[in-house]
């Protein structure tokens, strides 16, 4: 099952997770899943690939503290501008950012998708869910990734 690969390297950060999703209603339906199963880390969002990769790189300045680094990236793949696959490539290839978790997010079940996120570093893909009990079960990946994690 694809969402049960898991990276083992990533390193823990601040009490944070950044969404990276175009899509209000998206953001709304994971805002509401969190709270459902009891999940409430603070929450940055980004609306899309170049405001994320903005804000990430902002936070690379020589007097960053690691405790202003998001805990985990949730990232869509389709997003205006820059694209996930691209914020996901910047990410994994930037010496202050390439430990941070990233988890996908997308719609895209494509097996090259799949496997471009995790050759370039990707620590973990889910497939947004389609029924409100899927959304369910995602959420709980995603706490458990972050209880693992944080």
């Amino acid at each position: 099952m694809i969402s049960s690969i898991i990276r083992k390297d990533a390193v823990k950060t601040s009490n944070y997770i950044l969404v990276v999703e175009d899509s209000p209603i998206d953001v709304e339906i994971l805002s509401r899943a969190f709270r459902k199963a009891d999940f409430s880390p603070s929450v940055h969002h980004c609306s899309d690939g170049d405001s994320a990769v903005e804000f990430l790189e902002s936070l690379c300045s020589e007097d960053a503290l690691s405790s202003k680094f998001p805990s985990m990236v949730l990232l869509d793949l389709n997003l205006p501008g820059t694209d996930g696959r691209e914020v996901l490539t910047i990410i994994k290839n930037s010496d202050c950012l390439r430990k941070i978790p990233v988890v996908i997010l997308s719609s895209s079940n494509n097996e090259s998708d799949v496997s471009y996120c995790f050759s370039v570093g990707a620590d973990k893909y889910l497939r947004k869910p389609i029924s409100a009990e899927e959304f369910a079960d995602t959420v709980g990946q995603i706490k458990q990734f972050w209880q693992e994690r944080v």
